[in-house]
């Protein structure tokens, strides 16, 4: 900071004419104008030349975009970046191979600088899950132990024999205990017994009009009535909703009442 030379002509005049020596204006010029100056200039200097120099201020750049590829693949990236990294959690991902990145924060094109810490999410891959017990059990039965255990019911066969209960499941198709990835259908076997007068009711909502028809036809029920509501979430002839809840026992040839959409 250049030192103000007071000893000037015209400075010396000019604080004469204004503050004379002794005078309050001049006190309040030494004591309170100047150290604000200084002071001013002082934080002028700190806000331009030194905090970008401990900030880095300049050096930022935008964080690529890390997920999908492999965590060993990220690392090299991260590391040539001059950037370090932390797992901060594992989770399971349907058609995600484990080591696949899933997220990260910052989020990508976040402004960073070198030696930040990003934060990964890390793919354990498909979640595998024994198939439960099901023998013996009736249907609605079996679809709330293949839901309680991450699994979906599949189709229905029929079996015919008078050893065994009546309208109970003889068996799974895969087999029980058997470890299948997470959201998998698995087929079920029912005994009927000697008689087929009965028959149990399929899941049909999220079809088209046409195919809940098949498989009404095809676990031998007819359609009933069919009601059309406006909804633009689904594309038309989509079924909305059924009479019947899946599973449910019934006498062959029962009508089965369906709610279809329609975006008119």
């Amino acid at each position: 900071m250049k030192k103000i030379d007071f000893k000037n002509e015209k400075i010396k005049e000019t604080l004469a004419k204004y503050a004379p020596k002794g005078s309050k204006r001049r006190k309040l010029f030494y004591f309170v104008i100047l150290p604000l100056i200084a002071f001013f200039i002082l934080v002028s200097i700190v806000n331009i030349i030194i905090m970008p120099v401990i900030t880095r201020h300049g050096d930022e750049f935008p964080l690529p975009d890390f997920t999908d590829s492999r965590l060993l693949e990220a690392d090299f990236q991260v590391k040539e970046l001059n950037l370090n990294y932390e797992v901060s959690s594992e989770e399971y991902s349907p058609g995600k191979e484990r080591g696949y990145l899933l997220n990260q924060f910052p989020i990508p094109g976040t402004k960073v600088k070198e030696g930040r810490v990003i934060k990964f999410v890390v793919s354990l891959g498909q979640k595998n899950v024994p198939i439960p017990n099901l023998a013996g059990l009736s249907v609605r039965q079996a679809i709330l132990d293949l839901e309680t255990s991450g699994l979906l019911l599949g189709e229905i066969a029929w079996a015919f024999s008078d050893t065994l209960p009546e309208k109970v499941v003889v068996f799974s198709y895969p087999n029980a205990g058997i470890e299948i990835p997470l959201g998998t259908t698995v087929n079920l076997m029912v005994n009927r017994g000697r008689a087929s007068n009965f028959t149990y009711m399929p899941g049909v909502t999220g079809l088209t009009l046409d195919e809940a028809i098949k498989n009404l036809e095809d676990m031998n029920l007819k359609l009933g009535l069919v009601t059309y509501r406006t909804d633009e979430n689904f594309l038309p002839e989509t079924v909305l909703e059924q009479s019947e809840d899946e599973g449910t026992e019934l006498d062959i040839s029962t009508e089965i009442d369906l709610v279809v959409s329609t975006t008119q």
